[in-house]
């Protein structure tokens, strides 16, 4: 059966796929491909944009079923493949939440810690910061359970684990109390966000913007944390924002704009004006996350924190050159350090900064430029989003590689679990 990626820019021909119910589903299946001289890899939604899930022998499905949910306390133990808003509805229930989340909730639990999904806040850290143990089958198909106190290295390392050290099977999460947001969406001047970027990026929990190229204009997102239960969002304010203006109506402006480029800058500027202009609480994770309907390829770079404003004009002067026709908006986030070694955040405070296209647009040009300026500021790419970074020059970026890179020879010495993205980056 075929496999492809969300966006459809990675595809394969697994020699089959198995859909793992538990543990012991996970640990015949890696058994068996090595029987019959197979790669393993574990799939779960198609997020990533890099090559990282691409499975080239077995498809492994890893286990996803609700009902094995635990709580503990403050920890929730979950199957690994369980999804995103799955965990969220389920953490409510029970009056928990994660602390942070990205900005959308499709990937399983698995994908967004082993490709480092993060969301934003100054004082708050990524998803894969949260894990407090996991269980993971390794290359030889013994179940390892890892935490600070088992497998401490293993622990360390699979956190962000890129698929490269073994199958997760299970994940135990730190939560906390159940939580809603204060989201403050609006347009601004860029001049007024530039002339003061941390004071904007430490003005609320959780802040985020948006800048589309050619426009002088960003598209705001203050998160306050709350006690409050209004103003609310209705149903028709939340389509309309979510679905017409933030799907429909952009993929109309999409297919526009490649149809007469030379409308873009002016596209640009009209979406950006009616993107940011709403005022609501909501659950936690509601606010997080939006639906992501419009197909796009995206790359994304962490940088120092220190260095965002730097970050910022270099890649403006690489949209102006190259991204004359591009109607996606470049994300800025940031988040706090880490001690996750393969995390983006990993010893520093960071910020984010996202290049999209439309799918099927060319972007080799636009991303390079963007890529190059983030490289001179020691930029980090996120591991499941396009760049062109392999082991060798990665290696000065992750003080702990070599470290990584080792463990991965202990624990999967025949290379069961790569692919040639894993190649590329891990050598």
């Amino acid at each position: 059966m075929a496999w492809r990626n969300w966006a459809g820019n990675q595809r394969t021909e697994p020699v089959r796929t198995v859909v793992a119910r538990d543990a012991g589903d996970v640990v015949e299946a890696v058994r068996a491909a090595e029987r019959d001289g197979l790669r393993v890899k574990a799939v779960g939604s198609g997020h990533s944009f890099t090559g990282i899930g691409v499975p080239d022998g077995v498809a492994l499905v890893a286990p996803a079923d609700p009902g094995a949910v635990r709580f503990d306390g403050e920890l929730v133990t979950v199957p690994a493949g369980l999804a995103l808003h799955r965990l969220n509805a389920l953490l409510w229930e029970h009056g928990r939440a994660l602390p942070n989340l990205g900005d959308i909730d499709v990937q399983t639990v698995a994908g967004a810690i082993s490709t480092g999904t993060h969301g934003t806040g100054a004082a708050h850290r990524g998803i894969a910061a949260q894990v407090r143990a996991l269980d993971l089958v390794a290359a030889d198909g013994t179940l390892l359970h890892c935490s600070p106190s088992e497998h401490p290295e293993v622990f360390s390392a699979a956190r962000v684990g890129l698929g490269a050290l073994g199958v997760l099977v299970g994940v135990t999460l730190a939560t906390v109390p159940a939580f809603r947001l204060h989201a403050v969406e609006e347009a601004v001047p860029l001049a007024a966000v530039l002339a003061d970027l941390d004071g904007l990026m430490t003005s609320a929990d959780h802040v985020e913007f948006y800048w589309f190229p050619h426009t002088d204009v960003a598209a705001t997102k203050r998160n306050h944390r709350t006690e409050a239960r209004a103003p609310r969002r209705g149903r028709v304010a939340g389509w309309v924002g979510d679905e017409l203006l933030g799907n429909a109506g952009f993929g109309a402006v999409g297919r526009l704009g490649r149809t007469a480029p030379s409308l873009v800058p002016r596209l640009n500027r009209f979406v950006a004006a009616r993107m940011a202009s709403a005022e609501y609480v909501d659950r936690s994770y509601r606010v997080f996350t939006s639906p992501r309907r419009v197909r796009f390829l995206e790359m994304e770079y962490a940088v120092p924190r220190e260095a965002l404003g730097e970050a910022f004009d270099g890649l403006r002067a690489a949209a102006a050159r190259h991204a004359r026709d591009v109607l996606f908006p470049v994300e800025v986030r940031v988040a706090a350090a880490d001690d996750v070694p393969l995390s983006t955040a990993c010893g520093r405070d960071s910020a984010y900064l996202a290049v999209h296209v439309h799918r099927g647009q060319p972007h080799e040009a636009y991303f390079g430029a963007v890529e190059q300026v983030m490289r001179a500021l020691d930029g980090r790419p996120h591991w499941g989003k396009l760049h062109t970074r392999t082991a060798a020059d990665l290696r000065p970026s992750y003080p702990g590689l070599d470290a990584f890179t080792a463990l991965r020879d202990r624990l999967d010495p025949a290379r069961r679990f790569t692919n040639a993205y894993l190649e590329r980056v891990l050598g």
